[in-house]
């Protein structure tokens, strides 16, 4: 593929709800340009975008994919994001590439959740939008009903360029309004006809867009309330300029099955999206936190942002970039800021799904890919030695769903540990754990499909089968009652006997652990084993006596004991204070304490009493409220954590996916009778 300058250049994400049609406007887009020989079809698993195994076999995408093309003498970068909730991450990387968005929205079922996390996700960077309305071929498909829906629910800047005429349920002609022009597709390819009479709906239309574009410019306000008509090009040029400004977000329409206003909408993105060089300038900070503005200028010091990666255990590593300013070429050093390492760039190509092809440099706007930089994570910046700079990162959703891995054959725990730590470099919204406490990996991310499809990965990727379950709880317990009790240790067995006394008092304290003291008078126990006594005890809170978990805020002191000059040691005093503990714990009304942590959940305010009443199911306090804007509240609740596994789950089929949460760590409480009995019987037929 040939090189294009930043001006010539449209990054663009392809993002909107799962099912519509995402994957298949790309396929369209790529054929009808000619960067692929065949239409790639999801149902036979030959798209372009979707290549992954686990997207072929869901027939959905798991992941972002990067597919450029040219058309009329510029380059657009297609970044097609996942639908699907739990690959949001996708999502969060394909916006931070690009410099606008295009939201694929279903002529059936309108705007969805998934329209509404594209366009805010958009909106977030400041991204111009688009909507592409697709499957108009479908009988069931509202054209019109779909667009005074997304009027509805994104506000006046939804402005219509191509609408359809509808005849019979039939939508075979489609109307450009900036060109003021009629297309047939009923044949096939399209064939321009006369406009067809749509009575005043189109009139209202035009209106519509006329006056979107009287509000990009002072000359334009003039000349439309003057009476003046304006010009096709001036449509365009104001639709763009309202675009750019996020003042108007243009809707498209068509069948992308079918290939019809697939011309137009590629037409129609050459006119109106930002080229690179509008849009890919950034604010970045250099080495004190300074802002710098960067220019897109292909002559300037190098900065690049990673912003997404291909760990593949066979072909090593793909670092995608987006190259905000300079170029990156094969040889280049590069810093990276995270690291602080310099990196020597290797091969560097342009992707089209997993097809590679070699790419002498990736200049300022455009997207490339540079392989095997092994010290290289997503989200970081490479630039120039020179001038370094450190560039904005993805931000993406905390995973919240968790689930202890096993692997189904003994000795694997290192492959299942390495192949998930690959996998997360692919995937940032994948987080592991190795929990020292439970004897637990724990793999967390955003939702039952997201870990599934690690399983699978771990699979094929790297020949080790898991299993998951619910993660053990992380108890604790602690004593109520103050007791004083005696250790004693005493055996002969010839030669040398083992012999160590000791009186300690326990009782509760505020403490993590244990507090260790002494107050021994006299010289009944030596100094020489005070710290032997206390190793003894130290070791002894690893286990409580109710169900074996460590013990916590437990102070003990040392107050008497006895001594035989030759029998006792160190490995004696060790073990009379652990027959202390032993003995005097179950005496002093030991509690177990489970976790409890901090929810705060945003969702929407018909939903409010949903979470609430869920809350209260799991055991929970409700802490206050407070509005977040856009129709949602944020709840804040402590809620046990033993209670919350598969609250991810819960909240996504609520608010049907709008709402999210964060739940952390915040202290240990008793935990209630019925609960702790539940336990302690668990424990001790696990010990059995």
């Amino acid at each position: 593929m040939k090189q294009f300058s930043a001006k010539n250049i449209l990054n663009i994400a392809l993002a909107g709800h799962s099912g519509a049609g995402k994957t298949s406007i790309a396929e369209a887009m790529l054929y009808l340009s000619g960067a692929s020989e065949r239409r790639g079809k999801i149902a036979e698993g030959n798209t372009v975008c979707d290549y992954d195994a686990e997207e072929i076999r869901r027939q959905a995408s798991v992941s972002a994919a990067v597919a450029p093309l040219e058309w009329k003498n510029r380059k657009i970068n297609l970044i097609d994001a996942p639908g699907l909730f739990d690959f949001e991450g996708g999502l969060r990387e394909a916006v931070r590439a690009a410099d606008s968005v295009l939201i694929a929205v279903s002529g059936k079922d309108g705007a969805a959740v998934g329209t509404e996390k594209a366009f805010a996700a958009a909106s977030a960077r400041g991204l111009a939008k688009m909507f592409f309305v697709n499957g108009l071929c479908d009988e069931s498909a509202r054209f019109y009903r779909v667009f005074e829906d997304l009027k509805a629910k994104f506000g006046p800047s939804i402005c219509p360029v191509v609408v359809p005429f509808i005849v019979d349920g039939q939508a075979n002609i489609y109307v450009n309004i900036l060109e003021y022009k009629a297309y047939d597709y009923s044949g096939g390819a399209p064939v321009e006809v006369k406009m067809p009479d749509m009575g005043d709906r189109l009139e209202g239309l035009r209106t519509a867009i006329y006056e979107a574009v009287a509000e990009t410019s002072d000359e334009m306000f003039e000349k439309y309330f003057s009476g003046e008509a304006f010009t096709p090009e001036e449509v365009i040029v104001g639709v763009s300029s309202g675009v750019r400004a996020g003042t108007i977000t243009p809707v498209f329409c068509g069948d992308a099955m079918l290939m019809r206003g697939m011309e137009q909408l590629l037409d129609g993105l050459t006119w109106l999206a930002p080229c690179a060089a509008d849009k890919s300038a950034e604010i970045g900070a250099d080495v004190d936190g300074n802002p710098v503005e960067l220019s897109v200028n292909e002559d300037g010091a190098a900065a690049a942002i990673v912003f997404k990666t291909i760990a593949d255990p066979f072909v090593g590593k793909i670092s995608f970039l987006k190259v905000i300013a300079g170029k990156v070429s094969q040889d280049a050093q590069l810093a990276d800021m995270r690291t602080g390492n310099t990196e020597r760039i290797g091969k560097v190509v342009v992707m089209r799904g997993k097809k590679q092809e070699d790419a002498g440099c990736i200049p300022a706007g455009d997207i490339g890919a540079v392989l095997k930089l092994t010290g290289v994570n997503t989200g970081d910046t490479l630039c120039s030695p020179a001038r370094k700079v450190v560039l904005d990162g993805i931000d993406y959703p905390v995973p919240t769903l968790s689930m202890a891995v096993a692997p189904k054959n003994k000795g694997d725990e290192d492959k299942v540990a390495q192949g998930i730590l690959r996998l997360a470099e692919e995937d940032p919204t994948i987080k592991f754990t190795n929990n020292v406490e439970t004897h637990q990996m724990v793999i967390s991310g955003l939702g039952e499909q997201h870990l599934d499809v690690v399983v699978s990965k771990l699979k094929s990727k790297f020949g080790v089968d898991v299993t998951l379950e619910k993660p053990r709880v992380a108890y604790r317990e602690t004593i109520r009652k103050k007791v004083q009790v005696q250790g004693r240790h005493k055996k002969q067995t010839g030669g040398h006997g083992q012999f160590g006394d000791v009186w300690i008092e326990f009782e509760p304290c505020d403490s993590e652990g244990l507090e260790f003291g002494e107050r021994v008078v006299g010289g009944s126990v030596p100094k020489g084993f005070f710290p032997a006594v206390e190793k003894g005890l130290r070791d002894s809170i690893a286990r409580g006596p109710l169900a074996g978990y460590p013990v916590v805020g437990l102070r003990a002191t040392l107050y008497d004991g006895s001594y035989h000059p030759v029998d006792s040691s160190e490995m004696a005093f060790k073990t009379a204070a652990s027959l202390a503990y032993k003995a005097g714990m179950p005496q002093a009304a030991p509690v177990l304490l489970e976790p409890i942590g901090t929810l705060k959940a945003t969702v929407p305010d018909a939903n409010m009493g949903d979470i609430m009443g869920e809350v209260n199911k799991r055991r929970g306090r409700v802490l206050g409220m407070e509005p977040a804007g856009d129709g949602q509240q944020v709840v804040e609740a402590d809620v046990p954590m033993a209670e919350m596994h598969d609250f991810t789950t819960f909240i996504r089929q609520v608010t049907q996916g709008r709402g999210s949460f964060t739940f952390t760590f915040a202290r240990y409480e008793e935990a209630p009778s019925n609960v702790a009995q539940k336990v302690i019987e668990e424990a001790k037929n696990e010990a059995e």
